[in-house]
């Protein structure tokens, strides 16, 4: 069962990371490349909620990197919007 639990959370981490880096890439996002891991990660989060609304849910390991890659790029714009 740890096991388990374990690899989800791995699991999550990378999809997280790899959204990041696709996100900071999308947005041209000037952030290093460890900062975009950590929005990825925040990001994952934030897209699971918000498309999950509209009843948009990511199947799959490719789906949850697109869910989550879209969820950073949010994170990424309202970093933005919120730094000026």
């Amino acid at each position: 069962m740890i096991t388990g639990t374990v690899a989800g959370i791995i699991t999550s981490l990378v999809i997280g990371a790899i959204a990041g880096w696709i996100a900071g890439q999308l947005m041209k996002s000037e952030g290093t490349l460890v900062r975009n891991i950590i929005l990825g990660i925040i990001g994952a989060v934030v897209g699971n909620v918000v498309l999950g609304f509209i009843g948009i849910h990511g199947s799959g390991f490719v789906g949850r990197i697109i869910v989550s890659t879209i969820g950073s790029c949010i994170v990424i714009y309202l970093g933005r919007v919120l730094s000026k």
